[in-house]
């Protein structure tokens, strides 16, 4: 899939087109470096959300979940989300749940292409 080729900051920009598409608001791709793990800002219902994108080929563990849980917190969001063409791994499922964490995997984001 042409999402799988895609580099690092090229698929910041593609989530957000997508958030955009699918009615958040005021999405924001943050600057490179210094963005505590938080590479889009979103809006929607009045909810504020702190993404990470992670275009990868092997599952998500827990990394990205402990990044975007304390980054959330660094931009004053009410939630953290984990974007990915891919999918993750049993550990980051159960450490997601516990810190309320959305996982977008692979499938969420063919739905949201939709």
């Amino acid at each position: 899939a042409l999402v799988d080729k895609m580099g690092g900051h090229e698929f910041e920009e593609f989530c957000a087109k997508l958030l955009k598409n699918n009615g958040f608001i005021n999405v924001s791709v943050t600057p490179g470096s210094g963005d505590q793990g938080v590479d889009v800002l979103a809006e929607k219902d009045n909810i504020k959300y702190a993404i990470q994108c992670k275009n990868y080929s092997s599952p998500l563990g827990n990394t990205p979940i402990q990044e975007v849980n304390s980054g959330k917190e660094f931009y004053n969001c009410h939630v953290g989300v984990v974007m990915t063409n891919s999918i993750f791994t049993s550990g980051a499922k159960e450490l997601a749940d516990a810190t309320k964490v959305l996982l977008w995997n692979r499938e969420k984001l063919q739905e949201m292409m939709r």
